[in-house]
């Protein structure tokens, strides 16, 4: 397995954000480029879960969640898919794991790295639709809302199957779908461009991954999902 560094270098080489393989993005991926949103997104973090799901539920309550249900050990290698402001990738090293950060937005990787000033992360701008990265590469993988915002969930759902080790772990937290007016709304592309997935669509998305746990909060979902490992528990001989 690679080591963040050689992994961030990997990214490197495959040019980043830059070049035509790049996928389109919404107009809610786009406004995290604007300078502006960084500022406001933490405090709008700290509670829209407890907006969205209908019961206090701060970021302390999602991290105890998280660390529960994953219980991220030290040493173990995660990539933290959009990370924004480095929520989860400061969960992931305060826990002693080793973290490769990746945001589309400069903005938000700038200010990630003024917030979460623990050892052990690389921050790397990257859009993980095309990720260039090695396969197989991480022993678990943290996605908070970005499933909501890309552009082809689909196809990120394809690629962190891919880069996620035999052994390892997904963890999703996301908008579900509710069939509301104003989910109806956001999903124009001229509101946002977002996608409410249902659970069951997610899973058939990731067809070599089983679900382990999951909980749903009102519209917020969590979920839990290991990649088997065939050679798990075989002989060394």
């Amino acid at each position: 397995m690679l080591t963040p560094r050689q992994s961030q270098e990997n990214l490197n080489s495959a040019g980043g954000l830059a070049g035509d393989r790049q996928p389109a993005l919404t107009l809610a991926q786009r406004s995290n480029l604007w300078p502006v949103t960084p500022p406001a997104y933490p405090a709008w973090r700290a509670r829209s879960l407890s907006r969205l799901s209908g019961q206090a539920f701060g970021l302390e309550r999602e991290a105890r969640l998280f660390r529960t249900l994953c219980s991220p050990q030290p040493g173990e290698f995660w990539l933290d898919v959009g990370t924004s402001t480095g929520f989860y990738a400061g969960v992931l090293a305060r826990a002693g794991c080793r973290v490769l950060a990746a945001d589309l937005s400069a903005p938000m990787l700038a200010a990630a790295r003024r917030r979460e000033r623990q050892p052990g992360i690389d921050w790397y701008l990257a859009n993980l639709e095309a990720s260039g990265l090695p396969g197989a590469s991480f022993g678990g993988i943290t996605v908070g809302a970005t499933l909501n915002e890309t552009r082809d969930p689909a196809r990120l759902l394809a690629e962190l199957e891919r880069l996620l080790r035999p052994g390892g772990q997904l963890w999703l937290m996301y908008l579900g779908r509710t069939g509301g007016p104003l989910q109806a709304a956001l999903s124009q592309p001229a509101l946002g461009g977002l996608t409410f997935p249902d659970p069951a669509w997610v899973g058939r998305q990731l067809p070599g991954l089983t679900r382990a746990s999951g909980l749903r909060v009102g519209a917020v979902v969590f979920e839990r999902y290991l990649k088997p490992d065939p050679g798990a528990g075989l002989p060394l001989w």
